[in-house]
């Protein structure tokens, strides 16, 4: 018979008053169906505040984080107002030294008294803008490739098409042209690793600054593809945004597969990739290309001598320390957590002191930025993915 809320205190009562008369805990407990333990606390709040321990209690806790005595709370308001540009920890040092009698609160309680009266500036973090790299020019096959997405199409069963493709700047040799469901990471990763696996690793890859080659919120930009290609000894380069035709060649070569596979799109995904096969092969190896002389991309292009054969191992031996990223993205240094980025996690980074209680934090042989115990985050040096930088 479990209790309903109303008669709450009847029950209780009841409870109480049998097993006065005589009756065991175990029996009640059955017939009110609660827990023994139950029971057992219900007899000893009876025998230590007699009927009043029936009563409902009151959940306020029994002390309030930052909740001050308000004399103390106006002071601190008052201190504020005197001197608009001091922070909580300042306005706490001046209660230290000129009201001795008052108990100091953390320096969190003067903040968070600030904030109740509204005389704490939140300053957004703005959104870093992206501005590109410096771009090269490739002679010789295999110096740059170019990546895109072709924008999305629908096939004929309304599911979207977003043809991943890549091709070779120097000869226009198409390498691929994969039909995904999506512009997630995960697919361009199976995409990439079949590519390098077949045609070997290029020095630099050129990209815009869309999702997956980019991150904009990101610390210079990286995403987790780009840290790949950087661990892979891939250069990355990056145009300027909104201004496509410094990937012109990549661009005309969209055109002429829009023309030749979406008009009319297949019916689903698998016919669709068909046509993108068929046009490959077309496109390399039959079509002459005005550029290179009525000569074919095929008969310009040769695989690359850089194999594929997975990640090197990362070593810093003129750093001060080499830590692992956490999944968080996060770097754990003297018990202080650093955020550094999520698409860095997992990766081993180099920390080098370079002034006191400043370090600089390095990837493979990319100083990303600097960061301090107290700020709890890296802030961003000069961008170092251009042409002049090293690599492995």
């Amino acid at each position: 018979m479990p209790w309903k809320e109303s008669r709450k205190m009847d029950e209780k009562l009841r409870f109480v008053s049998r097993y006065l008369d005589g009756e065991t805990i175990s029996s009640l407990c059955r017939e009110f169906g609660i827990s023994r333990v139950t029971g057992h606390t219900i007899i000893s709040r009876y025998k230590e505040s007699g009927i009043e321990a029936f009563t409902d209690r009151s959940r306020r806790p029994f002390r309030l984080a930052n909740k001050l005595p308000f004399q103390v709370e106006s002071l601190i308001v008052q201190l504020k107002k005197e001197f608009p540009t001091w922070g909580a920890p300042k306005i706490r040092e001046r209660l230290i030294t000129h009201y001795p009698a008052v108990s100091t609160p953390a320096k969190s309680t003067v903040h968070a008294v600030l904030e109740r009266h509204g005389l704490v500036n939140v300053r957004r973090r703005k959104r870093p803008r992206l501005i590109g790299t410096s771009l090269q020019h490739a002679d010789t096959a295999n110096d740059l490739w170019c990546v895109d997405y072709k924008g999305e199409f629908m096939l004929g069963d309304r599911r979207y098409c977003y043809p991943l493709t890549v091709t070779d700047f120097s000869s226009r040799f198409l390498l691929c042209c994969e039909g995904q469901e999506s512009t997630r990471e995960a697919l361009a990763f199976t995409v990439f690793e079949r590519v390098f696996r077949e045609y070997g690793l290029p020095h630099r890859i050129r990209s815009d600054n869309g999702v997956p080659f980019c991150s904009a919120n990101a610390l210079h930009g990286l995403s987790r593809l780009s840290v790949w290609w950087l661990r892979l000894g891939i250069q990355i380069e990056r145009i300027k945004p909104g201004n496509p035709q410094q990937n012109g060649r990549h661009e005309r070569m969209h055109k002429t597969l829009k023309q030749a596979t979406t008009r009319p799109s297949a019916p689903n995904m698998l016919q669709q990739q068909e046509k993108f096969e068929q046009f490959i092969h077309e496109y390399n190896f039959e079509r002459p290309h005005e550029a290179l002389g009525m000569k074919t991309p095929a008969s310009q292009y040769q695989t690359s001598s850089r194999l594929y054969q997975g990640l090197p191992e990362l070593n810093y031996p003129f750093h001060d320390k080499t830590i692992v990223v956490t999944e968080c993205g996060r770097l754990c240094m003297d018990r202080k957590k650093i955020n550094l980025s999520t698409v860095l996690s997992g990766q081993r980074v180099g920390i080098r002191q370079v002034d006191d209680q400043i370090w600089q934090v390095s990837f493979m042989d990319y100083d990303l930025g600097y960061f301090d115990l107290e700020s709890g985050r890296v802030e961003p040096g000069p961008n170092p993915f251009g042409p002049k930088v090293l690599t492995m």
